[in-house]
């Protein structure tokens, strides 16, 4: 195979925020330190390398650049202070740059402002788009989807899901035919046979189930700080609940949309707290709003090396997740109050437009890791089912 070497992806990654890696040495202390590096991950070691001879494509089809958590142990540990934790770190986001074929990650990575400015006036034109079509405001209870019509909102939401799954689809299949090719992987040996099928979905919930929403090895290899932290202020907890906050109100909002479609009750009209999917969303918007309020603390203080380098496509991430999870609180006590207040509407109308920009984004921001570490833990599983048949 050939290896095509790009002798500009030293200095095209520093501009994501990638450290000046060449006072690496490859002395290994990196990968020694790294509580998830193995036989079959030996990582940031090897992706610095690639970067420092320019071996693009296989920095790009690498598993493991998903599955770093940027602890910061391999940046403490470094006698050159290469940074090797922030340098994994930018190196995903020019891989989600490099799997999107806008060029729009790009943007919001390296041009802050210009990112900044994006996200505005998506904001804004979901929001004047909404408040276009916009009904009378009943003083007497808050009828949202009269303000704001309901199907304008359902079809703007599919709209807005469709280009969404159509920008993630197109960066997964990227990413996963290069990390598949690398690794020799095949359709026949995945989905060839019953026992072929049987790694793939074990390797599946393995990567979906155990990893990604119990977070088992962040739990259990990336220790936090030391001295450790208290259980409310762990990373991995941290980390966890702002992704079940975010999976159950998708979830709440999906069985909002089923109760009203079998005529149970009306979308957008109060129900007890009890009802199934005000619970799961009640609850969901408070693990996501706590979750997101750490990071943000976090980051605000330089609680460790990680929070200290954000860049502005972190906090505009955390800010969209912040915004929306806040406001649809501010909707819910609106719904319940006995005297409709006329800022109901309103905080309704930019929780929406919010929203609706969060899900537009998602492929392009870092929530795309959301998307692309599943993938690299598939293959993970995938590997190490294969070591433990040829051992």
């Amino acid at each position: 195979m050939t290896t095509i070497v790009d002798t500009d992806l030293l200095s095209d990654l520093k501009k994501f925020g990638a450290a000046d890696v060449s006072a690496c040495f490859s002395c290994g202390t990196c990968t020694a330190t790294c509580p998830l590096s193995d036989n079959d991950g030996t990582f940031p070691r090897r992706m610095i390398r690639y970067a420092q001879v320019g071996m693009k494509d296989e920095l790009l089809s690498s598993k493991e650049l998903w599955t770093c958590y940027h602890c910061g142990l391999c940046s403490d540990s470094c006698p050159t202070e290469a940074d090797p934790g922030e340098f994994m770190a930018a190196a995903r986001r020019y891989a989600v740059a490099s799997y999107d074929p806008t060029g729009l990650s790009r943007i919001l990575y390296t041009r802050p402002v210009i990112g900044s400015l994006i996200a505005v006036a998506v904001a804004a034109f979901f929001a004047v788009f909404m408040y276009a079509s916009h009904g009378p405001q009943d003083a007497a209870a808050l009828t949202l989807f009269d303000f704001v019509p309901e199907e304008l909102i359902h079809w703007t939401g599919i709209a807005v899901m469709v280009v969404m799954v159509i920008a993630g689809v197109v960066g997964v299949v990227t990413m996963a035919r290069g990390v598949a090719r690398r690794e020799g992987i095949t359709l026949s040996s995945t989905l060839g046979g019953r026992a072929a099928l049987g790694r793939s979905v074990a390797a599946l919930w393995s990567s979906l189930g155990i990893e990604s929403v119990g977070q088992r090895r962040y739990r259990e290899d990336c220790k936090d700080d030391s001295p450790a932290e208290p259980l409310y202020r762990r990373r991995w907890l941290i980390h966890a609940l702002s992704i079940w906050g975010f999976l159950g109100l998708l979830g709440a909002t999906i069985l909002d949309w089923g109760l009203a479609l079998t005529g149970v009750k009306e979308t957008g009209t109060p129900i007890p707290l009890w009802y199934p999917s005000r619970l799961l969303g009640t609850i969901a918007g408070i693990s996501l709003v706590y979750g997101v309020s750490m990071f943000m603390v976090n980051r605000a203080r330089h609680i460790n090396r990680a929070a200290a380098q954000s860049t502005a496509s972190d906090w505009l991430l955390l800010i969209l997740l912040w915004i929306t999870g806040a406001s649809g609180f501010f909707i819910e006590v609106a719904l319940y109050l006995p005297d409709a207040p006329a800022w109901g509407y309103w905080v309704f109308l930019f929780h929406v437009a919010v929203a609706m920009e969060l899900m537009l984004l998602l492929p392009f921001t870092k929530f795309a890791h959301a998307m692309y570490r599943p993938v690299a833990l598939f293959f993970f599983a995938l590997a190490k089912d294969k070591s433990k048949q040829t051992a």
